[in-house]
């Protein structure tokens, strides 16, 4: 019992940090939205919506790609082997912002076709092109920052990344008002803002680690190949499952566009307000994930059992407290953002379609992040490509029979299904272990 109350408040100490930044890092795109929605009106506001998808592309990669690095330093950490940890700094640093600089540059010359392919509709079109190219720009600066972050939360600290979304944030909502408001460069202006704001806290994220984590940055070999090695066997399954999501999702935007401006109106925007709710249960789930890392790097089996029941009664307290907010206050959210009439009511109905799941997929994060703590990643990543499967999958089956809500019923049928792969997964590992 002392055992499962002191993981208990080591995750609540490690999660609330991830959770209080993943909350600031959602306000770019409600700062942008909002501001956008009351200032510009409803169609620009649906622009940026519809870029969404599109630009979440390489962000994901990022964040898939870090995820595996995080966990490999975490083990690294566990086993008191700091020196790896550099290494892997050292190694992934210039490669991973180099490389992400030239898909980003890849992808503004790219944008308009994209977004054609994409079927994004004619009178919103303009808006979400000039979107899109700026936002591009900041991709390196969330490749170094990710990787900062990554690092950081491999060893425990999780505070780095709450102060710098908190400078950034306050940076952002600043520069949106000067922007769109002040100057009335509209979407673009919220685009600008938003890279500034990246850049600042990429910035922040460094100079942190210098001043507090010296032994990070020391000098000494640059590359190692056989860390790389290493931390692509690590990295590449989450990125790559990332990637395919995030490419399913183009494929679920084209679905929704076909519904018209004022569906891809109320849905985009209800994804935002989504996003910003599933955020606990994410972070949490990155919390058990790092700390069982680092637990299987120490060789300490108890404090696994330990971070997976502890984990599992947080997660369902967390998710079902927020199932029942967005089941009762879904409308009261999307309405925020300026969403009124038809589109105010697709986004209500979005949600007391959708968070009905939230159980269920929270108690699948906790197995999954698990799984990815002990070594698991590869399997991970193809249950979850798996579940952008199903999801499109069902999207197109379910929509005789229940028209827009089709894309609520879709994901909650996917994360249905993926919790029972999970469940399965889990059994088969431990009897592997066992």
């Amino acid at each position: 019992m002392e055992r499962k109350q002191s993981t208990g408040r080591e995750l609540i100490a490690f999660s609330l940090p991830l959770i209080l930044s993943g909350i600031l890092q959602q306000l770019y795109s409600w700062a942008d939205a909002f501001i956008v929605g009351h200032a510009e009106g409803e169609l620009p506001l649906a622009a940026v919506g519809a870029t969404l998808s599109i630009s979440s592309f390489l962000i994901n990669t990022i964040t898939g790609f870090t995820l595996g690095l995080s966990i490999m330093a975490a083990q690294h950490y566990g086993r008191r082997d700091t020196d790896t940890v550099r290494r892997v700094l050292r190694s992934f640093l210039p490669a991973g912002v180099g490389a992400y600089a030239v898909l980003s540059a890849l992808a503004l010359v790219l944008a308009a076709p994209i977004l054609r392919v994409m079927a994004t509709p004619e009178d919103i079109f303009g808006w979400a092109q000039s979107y899109l190219q700026i936002v591009f720009a900041g991709v390196p600066f969330l490749a170094c920052y990710n990787l900062f972050a990554a690092l950081l939360r491999a060893v425990g600290d999780t505070k780095a990344a709450f102060y710098a979304v908190l400078l950034s944030s306050a940076l952002n909502v600043a520069l949106d008002v000067l922007f769109i408001v002040a100057f009335g460069w509209g979407v673009s202006g919220a685009a600008a803002a938003t890279v500034v704001s990246q850049a600042a806290m990429t910035a922040f994220i460094v100079l942190y680690t210098r001043r507090r984590y010296p032994w990070m940055m020391q000098g000494g070999e640059g590359f190692d190949r056989a860390v790389f090695a290493q931390g692509l066997r690590f990295s590449v399954p989450p990125a790559i499952q990332n990637s395919v999501t995030s490419l399913g999702n183009l494929v679920l935007q084209n679905f929704m566009n076909s519904f018209g401006s004022v569906t891809v109106l109320a849905i985009t925007t209800a994804y935002r307000v989504d996003c910003m709710m599933l955020l606990p249960i994410i972070n949490l789930g990155a919390a058990i994930s790092s700390m069982t890392a680092r637990a299987k790097g120490a060789g300490d089996k108890g404090k696994i059992r330990s971070c997976f029941q502890t984990g599992l009664g947080m997660m369902v307290t967390v998710a079902a407290v927020l199932s029942m907010v967005m089941f009762l206050l879904g409308a009261t959210f999307v309405g925020i953002f300026g969403v009124t009439g038809e589109a105010l009511e697709i986004g209500a109905q979005f949600f007391r379609d959708l968070s009905i799941f939230y159980t269920l997929f929270g108690v699948g994060i906790v197995l999954r992040s698990v799984l990815e703590g002990v070594g698991d990643i590869t399997w991970c990543s193809v249950i979850g490509i798996g579940m952008l499967g199903m999801r499109i999958l069902f999207s197109y089956l379910m929509r005789p029979y229940f028209g827009g809500r089709t894309i609520a019923f879709a994901e909650g049928a996917a994360w249905t299904l993926t919790l029972l792969i999970f469940i399965a997964r889990m059994m088969r590992v431990k009897r592997k272990a066992a």
